[in-house]
């Protein structure tokens, strides 16, 4: 999960090649799942154009560190699907860490604009520390990311979602929400922070999501965000009934080894090994956790 270091800090509640999808058993999990040959096509126009400046973002030393992950995270292909230029406003949603930072940092660093987007701290579970927390996060995400990328700080900014700038209104070309749905769903946030996140964007705008995904016959309560994992079609379903069409999904973030089961949520599966020594031996080499990869326009 890409948590800021203090982000959740007094939280109040106890907590968490693309191709048809298909569940743990191999049949497909639903109507949702294809991508469009016109996108695939896309696809490859994008990466004429563009794959150049992303490769050269995603072998920059600032990334050394991150390389690692880039087999489980696919940030090349994930951001081809999302088709997010170089030249683009981007708005990444509740930034943490940097992983996804300092790739978009550098790739839009020349002509693009990169946003951190933060949580509305009003709209859900968070007692007074946390709320400050956010807002704190989301007034230095500029400072943040210039000492992730090496980069000056006036190309970043920030803000949080409770009352979004007039200005900003209207202009980001992509807005990208990367395994955070599931928190939005438990914390019965995700209504008001899509319907904001969808007046951010540009008519035309695109919505691109990542998240831990449930097998098609995983339980409701199973697959109701509180342990990480969300099945795909009530993914699309909610999203679509907001204001937006699906474009396609992909599979590029797929794991068939991950069966999305596990009692403590995805939690077991790295990078977090959240069980105990036995646990973590079984899902250690596992790699990361089975993920959708969504792509939304706004309608």
């Amino acid at each position: 999960m890409r948590f800021h270091p203090t982000f959740f800090a007094g939280i109040a509640i106890a907590l968490a090649a693309p191709a048809i999808a298909q569940d743990h058993s191999g049949s497909e999990q639903g109507e949702h799942h294809r991508e469009s040959a016109d996108h695939v096509a896309d696809q490859d126009a994008f990466m004429r154009e563009h794959g150049e400046q992303l490769s050269a973002a995603l072998n920059h030393p600032s990334r050394a560190e991150d390389r690692a992950r880039d087999q489980f995270r696919h940030p090349q292909e994930t951001l081809a699907f999302f088709h997010v230029g170089p030249h683009m406003k981007v708005g990444e949603y509740a930034p943490g860490g940097g992983w996804y930072t300092r790739v978009l940092g550098h790739y839009l660093g020349g002509e693009g604009e990169l946003v951190g987007l933060y949580y509305d701290p009003t709209s859900g579970p968070f007692n007074e520390q946390t709320q400050a927390n956010i807002r704190k996060g989301a007034a230095g995400f500029a400072a943040e990311a210039a000492d992730f990328t090496g980069l000056p700080a006036d190309n970043f900014s920030g803000f949080t979602l409770e009352s979004p700038p007039e200005d900003q209104l209207g202009t980001f070309d992509r807005i990208l929400v990367v395994r955070m749905m599931h928190n939005l769903m438990r914390w019965n946030i995700a209504d008001s922070e899509l319907k904001t996140m969808r007046t951010l964007l540009k008519p035309g705008g695109m919505l691109g999501i990542v998240q831990h995904r449930a097998p098609a016959d995983a339980s409701a309560e199973y697959a109701d965000g509180s342990k990480g994992y969300l099945r795909q079609d009530d993914a699309v379903g909610f999203v679509e009934a907001l204001g937006f069409e699906l474009v396609g999904a992909s599979e590029v973030n797929a794991n068939p080894r991950d069966p999305a089961n596990w009692e403590g949520g995805v939690w077991m599966m790295p990078p977090s090994l959240g069980g105990d020594d036995a646990m973590d031996a079984r899902t250690r080499d596992l790699g990361e956790s089975d993920r959708m990869t969504l792509l939304f326009r706004k309608r």
